[in-house]
């Protein structure tokens, strides 16, 4: 991939390509060879992002009567990432129907409830795993290919690499994960995504604005666009820097705030955690677990909640025993404090928390939620 750069705090980062793309493009080429019959160098593959079109590499090309296997090399361009360099392999071979994605050697399985993927299934994000669909099934319409093609993901240094991750913490075990939710790698150290987050506040400002939207990242753009109807391109990615961006709202003279986020990452405002990124602070399962027991809650769930992984476990606990709307009203209480403190009342904030199962969690929307993109 040639030619595509960020420029980042006075400097030229190279962008990369996530663990999903490398596979989307592996698996298109080998079904491309599959149904040619012809070897290919590189490879044009469509990503999320956009609708982007990439050219990518290939290679470790492998063929018999009954399968096509090859690689793609990840690249993570100036982003510091152990998975950069690995090798992503997908052998593609012809079934009687449908296209059908699994994992092979080096992919995780995931092993405990609460992340995007069932357990005992290989670690394939949605996003991911779609992308590889779409890009097999563009190449079985151009051989107006009728049959059905078994798509196998491998990665042979997954299992070491994922070491050096967050995978076996979260449950995911074997391997890596195929993750990826734009398909692009952009590299930023953290002054220079702070510095970019003040540059997009200066420029709604810069347009009359006295209110922003604020999310954490694409899963927050997507539920306000999707279940509240509002434009996404209005949303300011304030990554994990919540903190300095609410800092910086205030210096500005912002008047109002509506921040959207999901409950993986809010939940930690009501313990005032405002850089939300897990190496600097992780304490989701004791937050919820101490509003548990603010509310007189048997400590048995509280034990059991305190063991779970993501929030998405500990909600589906407190689901099974009828908690979580009082337990969430309580965090959200907790959340308007921390966020009122951090702007000294100076802005009025609005705020939603949500997940993608099962929608929104607790909110505080002063003027009853009508907002307008």
């Amino acid at each position: 991939m040639e030619g595509f750069f960020n420029f980042k705090n006075g400097k030229k980062l190279k962008s990369g390509y996530t663990t999903g793309t490398c596979s989307a493009a592996a698996a298109k080429a080998s079904a491309l060879m599959l149904l040619s019959g012809h070897n290919v160098e590189s490879i044009d593959v469509r990503i999320p992002k956009d609708n982007i079109v990439l050219n990518i590499q290939i290679h470790d090309i492998k063929r018999t009567n009954e399968w096509v296997r090859c690689s793609v090399i990840k690249d993570a361009g100036d982003d510091p990432d152990v998975t950069n360099g690995i090798k992503i392999f997908a052998t593609c071979l012809k079934t009687k129907s449908k296209i059908a994605i699994e994992g092979g050697e080096g992919i995780g399985i995931v092993t405990r409830k609460g992340l995007k993927v069932s357990i005992g299934k290989h670690a394939i994000n949605k996003v991911p795993y779609k992308n590889i669909e779409d890009n097999v099934f563009m190449v079985c319409n151009e051989f107006n290919y009728k049959g059905g093609i078994k798509v196998i993901i491998s990665c042979p240094e997954g299992r070491e690499i994922a070491k050096k991750t967050m995978n076996e913490r979260l449950g995911i075990i074997g391997g890596i994960s195929i993750l990826g939710t734009s398909g692009i790698v952009e590299p930023m150290s953290e002054k220079a995504l702070i510095d970019t987050i003040k540059v997009e506040m200066d420029m709604k400002i810069s347009e009359g604005k006295d209110f922003l939207y604020l999310t954490f990242g694409n899963y927050g753009r997507d539920f306000a666009k999707n279940h509240l109807g509002l434009n996404a391109d209005d949303f300011i990615k304030c990554s994990n820097f919540i903190g300095d961006a609410l800092d910086y709202a205030v210096y500005k003279g912002v008047k109002k705030i509506l921040l959207i986020g999901h409950a993986g990452k809010m939940v930690k405002l009501a313990g005032g955690i405002m850089n939300t990124h897990s190496k600097v602070a992780d304490c989701r399962m004791e937050i919820i677990a101490a509003h548990c027991g603010a509310i007189g809650i048997d400590k048995t769930i509280i034990n059991k909640i305190m063991s779970a992984i993501t929030t998405d476990e500990a909600l589906l606990i407190m689901k099974d025993e009828n908690i979580s709307e009082k337990v969430w009203e309580k965090i959200g209480e907790k959340i308007k404090y921390h966020i009122d403190e951090r702007v000294k009342k100076k802005i009025k904030i609005d705020f939603i928390v949500f997940t993608e199962e099962y929608g929104i969690l607790t909110s505080f929307m002063e003027n009853g939620g009508n907002y307008e993109g």
